[in-house]
């Protein structure tokens, strides 16, 4: 069994290789520290798992697994943190985690989440479980754009390219005083104080 161990504490990496190795002689380890360097193995070398923390430096680890599901859907990944079983592990399941498990579980445990993701399945606790249940019908995932109106959210695109009030009124064929008034309710739904963080969350949520 190939295993990808991707976290950013050297002594975490050590310590679950030391685990793997200790339950089974015949799996093969690489590490990587990053989110980028992550991915660069993962595209250069053939996975039976990747065991994924969901903090890292460079990216977050929800992003990172996104992207290794969007370029290799098939290859399972099971999450590793040190925040309790919740709402993490919901986002990360529908992400397309195979499982979730927190660096204060048994090694055993350990052993038990890769062999079973490694089949193909998914490794769910009995808390995860239970939390996976009581979300159902609540979205987690939706993003605070997507409750903006038609109107709100093209505000939003405008005035974070750069455009003045005056410029998106008049693209919008609206007043200024109209478009202050979608502005000031976008800026209320999505928790924003200015046009800078509108700006810094249109860009990092790629919508402009």
């Amino acid at each position: 069994m190939r295993i990808l161990i991707v976290d950013d504490h050297a002594i975490v990496r050590q310590g679950l290789r030391q685990i793997l190795t200790e339950s089974d002689g015949a799996i093969v380890i690489k590490e990587a520290d990053c989110g980028a360097e992550a991915i660069r193995q993962i595209r250069e070398g053939v996975w039976d798992v990747v065991v994924l923390d969901i903090s890292l430096p460079d990216r977050n680890g929800i992003d990172t697994l996104k992207q290794i599901k969007k370029e290799y859907p098939k290859i399972p990944v099971l999450m590793l943190s040190m925040h309790e079983e919740g709402l993490y592990a919901i986002r990360a399941l529908k992400a397309g985690a195979s499982g979730y498990i927190t660096k204060q579980s048994a090694p055993g445990e350990l052993m038990a989440a890769i062999h079973q993701v490694a089949r193909g399945r998914k490794y769910l606790t009995a808390t995860l479980a239970e939390a996976m249940a009581d979300s159902l019908g609540t979205n987690y995932e939706q993003p605070l754009h997507e409750t903006l109106s038609d109107r709100e959210y093209q505000t939003l695109c405008l005035i974070a390219s750069g455009k003045s009030l005056t410029d998106v009124a008049e693209e919008m064929c609206l007043s200024v005083k109209t478009v202050s008034v979608y502005r000031g309710r976008l800026l209320e739904k999505m928790k924003l104080k200015n046009n800078a963080e509108l700006t810094h969350y249109a860009i990092k949520n790629g919508l402009v």
